[in-house]
C-alpha cells in the first residue's frame, strides 16, 4: 500500500471517530430531553387558601342555676346544648306531663272524667270538689295550666281504671313507650310521696321527648298552656278559670307549651316547646333550679337557642 492510499485511509478513520463522537454528544442530549423534565418557565403559584370559618357557639357564655338542663331540637333529634342532660332528678308537677300523655294514649279527648274524694285531700294547688265531671280535653288544660293536684289524681285514676291495672302501671307504660328510660312516677301528680321521695323521676333529656310527644298527639291541650289562663265548665255547668303557673309565657315568641314544677325535693323545674321556625320544635328543659331562677334559667336558653339559629353569638 502506497503512502497515498495510507493517508486516505487514515483521513477516513478520523472521520468515522468524528462522527461517532459526534452521534455519542446527540445521543446524550436526546436522552437529556426523554428522561429529565423539562423546567417549567417563571410561573409563580400563589399559596391556595380555604376559607373556614366555625360558627358562634350561642350557648358557650349561658350560666345557669339549674342542677340539669337540655335544649333539645325535636325536628332533627339533636342536643343543642346540655348540662346533665341524662341525670336522674325529681320532677315535681313535670311529671304531670307523662299523666296527662298517658291518658291521651287511652282516652278519648271527649271521655268523661269524675273528680274522686281522694282526689281532693291532696296538698295544693286544687280546684274542684268530688264527683265533678270533665271531659278529659277539659280537665287536661285546667290542669296543665294551674298545675293543679287533684286534676291530675283524676286523669291518673280514670287511665288506670280504663287499663285496669294500677297508677304506676300506667304511668310505666306510658314512660316505656316512649322509651324514656329514666323516667317513672309513683303518682300522677309529682307531689312528693316523702321527704326522702319524689312523685316522679326523669331526666331532662327524656322531659324534652315526653313534652315534644304531648305536642304532637295534643296541640290544642299542649296550646292551652302558652296562654295566661284557662277556662272550662264542669259537666254539671260549673265555670272555672285557672291562671298560668309560668308568668313568662308572654315573653317567647312562638311557644308551644309550657309546664313548671316545684316541690322542696325537686327545687324550680321548668319546661318549653317553641317553634325555631316552621315545623321546626325545640324543646328547652330545666330541672333543679330554684323557684325563680328557673324562669331567668329557661328565659337564658331560650335566647340562646334563637341566636343560635340566627348564627350569631347573642342576640
Amino acid at each position: 500500500m502506497n503512502s497515498a492510499d495510507l493517508q486516505t485511509l487514515a483521513k477516513r478513520s478520523r472521520f468515522m471517530r468524528e462522527t461517532g463522537f459526534a452521534l455519542l454528544f446527540a445521543s446524550g442530549i436526546l436522552t437529556l430531553f426523554l428522561f429529565i423534565p423539562l423546567a417549567p418557565g417563571k410561573i409563580v403559584s400563589a399559596p391556595i387558601t380555604i376559607a373556614t370559618s366555625t360558627p358562634p357557639d350561642a350557648f358557650a357564655q349561658v350560666p345557669i342555676e339549674a342542677k340539669a338542663a337540655i335544649v333539645y331540637d325535636l325536628a332533627l333529634g339533636e342536643t343543642l346544648y346540655a348540662k346533665n342532660a341524662d341525670a336522674q332528678l325529681p320532677l315535681a308537677s313535670l311529671t304531670k306531663l307523662l299523666t296527662v300523655y298517658a291518658a291521651l294514649t287511652e282516652l278519648s279527648p271527649t271521655t268523661p272524667v269524675t273528680i274522686p274524694t281522694e282526689a281532693i285531700r291532696l296538698d295544693g294547688p286544687h280546684a274542684f270538689s268530688a264527683g265533678q265531671i270533665f271531659t278529659l280535653s277539659d280537665l287536661a288544660r285546667l290542669t296543665l295550666v294551674a298545675s293543679l293536684n287533684d286534676g291530675a289524681a283524676a286523669i291518673a285514676h280514670a287511665t288506670a281504671l280504663r287499663e285496669n291495672r294500677s297508677e304506676y302501671e300506667a304511668l310505666a307504660g306510658a314512660a316505656a313507650a316512649l322509651e324514656l328510660s329514666q323516667t317513672y312516677a309513683v303518682n300522677g301528680s309529682g307531689l312528693d310521696e316523702t321527704t326522702a321521695v319524689s312523685g316522679g323521676y326523669g331526666s331532662a333529656r327524656d322531659l324534652a321527648r315526653l313534652a315534644g310527644a304531648l305536642v304532637e298527639k295534643s296541640p290544642d291541650i299542649a296550646a292551652a298552656t302558652t296562654q295566661s289562663s284557662a277556662q272550662a265548665v264542669s259537666a254539671g255547668g260549673t265555670s272555672f278559670k285557672v291562671k298560668n303557673t309560668d308568668p313568662i309565657v308572654g315573653t317567647i315568641p312562638r311557644l308551644l307549651l309550657s309546664k313548671t314544677g316545684f316541690t322542696d325535693l325537686a327545687g324550680g323545674n321548668l319546661v318549653l316547646v317553641f317553634d325555631a321556625g316552621i315545623n321546626h320544635p325545640i324543646a328547652v328543659v330545666v330541672l333543679g333550679s330554684s323557684v325563680k331562677a328557673r324562669f331567668t334559667d329557661g328565659t337564658k336558653l331560650i335566647n340562646a337557642a334563637l341566636a343560635h339559629f340566627a348564627g350569631v353569638e347573642s342576640l
